[in-house]
């Protein structure tokens, strides 16, 4: 993280600020030789009345009292972060790189929320290969998605491409191609198109339910199934369940040769970006960049 907040900083990327233990930071910062000086909040020595005020305010009809938010704020650096953002005081936050996935997103979503209009949020990888960009949702949040959260997270995955100036096109994926299985799985996506195509909002080619290879090989899209929505390969793929997503982007980035951004936390009213465990520094500034452009555009 000390690394990465280097870098952005060295870049002119962003202005970064750590969060944690202000004598730890910086003396690793002197360990590893870095000619940086970053801006550091220690929640152990901040004053967090305010904070812990608003995170009173903000949750304590789901049970908070004062007593806890104070607790919350002064232990948790993902309920400050939160809140930070929340309050304006910072213009985005990444976390989870020494947490569970599931525990770091849980304060951003309690604190932070999400956009207006927007019921669920959804983690979308942007993979890049030598000549094509493939965006894949939902990689980390969403369990087993209802046919509505699919149509949902099938707006986050084409919203994600326009923001990389990608028109998108989206397949929505099964091991069916439209009707040829018949079952409750294989009705999800199906239903999920159907919404889709019912939607007045929905400027962007859709179609499914259809099998990967179906999604992503031209010829197989246009010659056997030509009466798709689709006018050439998807670019973006929406998979039926959690398991499905997070197995099929690995599977791209380690056999594909893919270089992958993100988690990027689509749906959020704020920049939050929950990094995946193990993430190289690389991954963390790549993560930031976008978080750098959300926050731009907000």
């Amino acid at each position: 993280m000390i690394r990465a907040a280097y870098q952005l900083q060295d870049q002119g990327i962003a202005d970064p600020v750590l969060l944690g233990d202000r004598d730890t930071i910086e003396s690793l910062t002197a360990d590893l030789g870095l000619d940086f000086e970053p801006e550091v909040v220690d929640p152990d020595t901040a004053d967090t009345e305010a904070y812990a005020e608003r995170l009173h305010e903000i949750r304590e009809r789901k049970g908070v009292t004062r007593s806890e938010a104070a607790e919350l704020v002064a232990r948790d650096s993902n309920y400050y972060g939160s809140v930070m953002v929340e309050r304006g005081d910072a213009d985005a936050f990444l976390t989870g790189l020494t947490h569970h996935y599931s525990s770091a997103l849980r304060p951003p979503l309690q604190v932070v929320g999400t956009a207006p209009d927007t019921d669920y949020v959804a983690g979308v990888y942007m993979l890049t290969f030598k000549n094509r960009v493939i965006f894949c949702a939902d990689t980390t949040v969403n369990l087993d998605p209802t046919p509505a959260q699919l149509a949902e997270i099938t707006h986050h995955v084409a919203e994600t491409a326009r923001q990389f100036d990608v028109d998108p096109r989206v397949a929505l994926l099964s091991y069916s191609d439209f009707g040829s299985v018949e079952n409750e799985g294989t009705a999800k996506p199906r239903d999920a198109v159907s919404m889709l195509h019912d939607d007045p909002t929905v400027d962007f080619p859709v179609d499914g339910e259809m099998q990967a290879d179906t999604a992503v090989v031209e010829d197989i899209l246009t010659d056997t199934y030509d009466f798709a929505e689709l006018d050439g390969p998807a670019n973006c793929l929406v998979f039926p369940n959690l398991e499905a997503g997070n197995i099929g982007y690995k599977l791209l980035q380690r056999l594909g040769g893919a270089d992958a951004i993100g988690p990027i936390l689509a749906g959020m009213d704020e920049p939050v970006h929950v990094i995946q465990r193990g993430d190289e520094v690389k991954d963390i500034v790549n993560l930031a960049a976008v978080a750098v452009v959300d926050a731009q555009e907000e």
